[in-house]
C-alpha cells in the first residue's frame, strides 16, 4: 500500500476499529531530546496543500476528539501564512460547529475576505468528512502608534522562585499526578494555592 503525500507524514494501522484498517494521520513525533514544546510548535507547523488550502494533523494520544485550542491555533496560523509579516492578528472570533476527529486530517480553506491599506481581514474554515467543523475570523493590522492602557502588574516573586505545577502536584497527590503536568508544553507556576489544592493541605504546598 502506498503512502500518502506529505511532509513529515507518519502513519499508522488501526486495528480493531468499526473500520478496519482505517489509517490513522499523526502529528511528527518529538525527537529525541526534544521538548513538549517542540511538539506544539510541529503541530502548529502546517502544510500547504495547494494556494489557500494547508492540511494539519492531531497529535498520537488518547484523545478521542479534536482538542478545540489545537484547530483555533492552527487556524489562526493557516490565516496568517496569507497575511504579510508585518501585521499581527489583533482580533478574531471563532465558532465551534461539530466534534473534531483525531483520526484524520483537518483542512483548513482560507478566504482572503479583504486586503486594505491599514486591515487585512481572513476567514478561515476547518474540514473534516466533508463538513465544516469550526470556522475563524480574524483581523490583522500593521503596527501604528495609538494610546496604550493596562492595569499595574501586581508585585509577585521571580517565577525561578516559585515551585511548578508538576512539583506541587506531585507532593499532594503523589507521583503518578507529576507525570500529568511534567510533558506540558508551557510551564506554568501559580502565586498562592492552586485551585485543586484541599483547605488543609495547601498550606504544606
Amino acid at each position: 500500500m502506498s503512502e500518502p503525500e506529505g511532509r513529515g507524514a507518519a502513519w499508522t494501522e488501526e486495528r480493531g476499529t468499526s473500520d478496519e484498517g482505517r489509517r490513522r494521520p499523526q502529528a511528527p513525533r518529538r525527537r529525541a531530546g526534544g521538548t513538549a514544546l517542540d511538539g506544539l510548535v510541529g503541530l502548529l507547523d502546517l502544510e500547504q496543500i495547494e494556494a489557500d488550502i494547508f492540511r494539519g494533523r492531531s497529535p498520537s494520544d488518547w484523545r478521542q476528539r479534536v482538542f478545540g485550542g489545537q484547530v483555533a491555533g492552527q487556524a489562526l496560523v493557516a490565516a496568517g501564512r496569507t497575511v504579510p509579516a508585518d501585521r499581527p492578528v489583533h482580533s478574531l472570533h471563532a465558532y465551534f460547529i461539530r466534534p473534531g476527529d483525531p483520526a484524520v486530517p483537518l483542512v483548513y480553506i482560507v478566504d482572503r475576505v479583504r486586503d486594505g491599506r491599514s486591515f487585512t481581514t481572513r476567514r478561515v474554515s476547518a474540514i473534516q468528512h466533508g463538513k465544516t467543523i469550526f470556522t475563524l475570523s480574524a483581523s490583522f493590522h500593521h503596527t501604528e502608534p495609538g494610546p496604550a492602557h493596562a492595569a499595574p502588574m501586581p508585585e509577585v516573586p521571580p517565577p525561578d522562585s516559585v515551585p511548578g505545577t508538576a512539583e506541587r502536584v506531585e507532593k499532594l497527590l503523589g507521583p503518578a499526578a507529576r507525570d500529568f503536568f511534567q510533558d506540558n508544553p508551557i510551564d506554568l507556576r501559580v502565586v498562592g494555592p492552586l485551585t485543586l489544592c484541599f483547605p488543609l493541605a495547601c498550606g504544606a504546598l
